[in-house]
């Protein structure tokens, strides 16, 4: 579960490194954030000559969380980091043209089919 202020691993190839949190999207002023969210952030560190800068704002979706997350058939699922993929607001497309790591497949559900279909892997 994300917060406020939360740090969070970029898990595409846009340039940036690092995330925090400053706003948790939704209609009910949700205060955490889990897979398949969509929050602002803030870029923290990222590579030079990258196309998000440092200091930048954009909209991420979190891809994976270290808070166990538990799926219709009863089991939990859990990862190693938290981690996020930029996207555009609009129509949910990711800014990077490749994913690192592991993906839940409850993102298909939610609609973002191309975050899916550039994963390595789909858990």
């Amino acid at each position: 579960m994300m917060q406020l202020r939360s740090k969070l691993v970029v898990a595409d190839n846009s340039g940036a490194k690092e995330l925090a949190v400053f706003n948790i999207g939704g209609k009910n002023r949700k205060k955490k954030a889990g897979i398949g969210d969509i929050i602002h952030g803030s870029v923290k560190f990222s590579t030079p000559r990258a196309q998000a800068k440092k200091g930048e704002k954009y909209y991420a979706v979190i891809v994976r969380t270290r808070k166990e997350m538990r799926r219709a058939d009863g089991s939990y699922i859990r990862f190693d980091e938290n981690a996020c993929v930029l996207v555009n607001k609009a129509n949910k497309e990711p800014i990077g043209t490749r994913v690192f790591g592991p993906i839940p497949r409850e993102l298909r559900d939610l609609g973002f089919t191309k975050i899916i279909s550039l994963a390595p892997e789909v858990i």
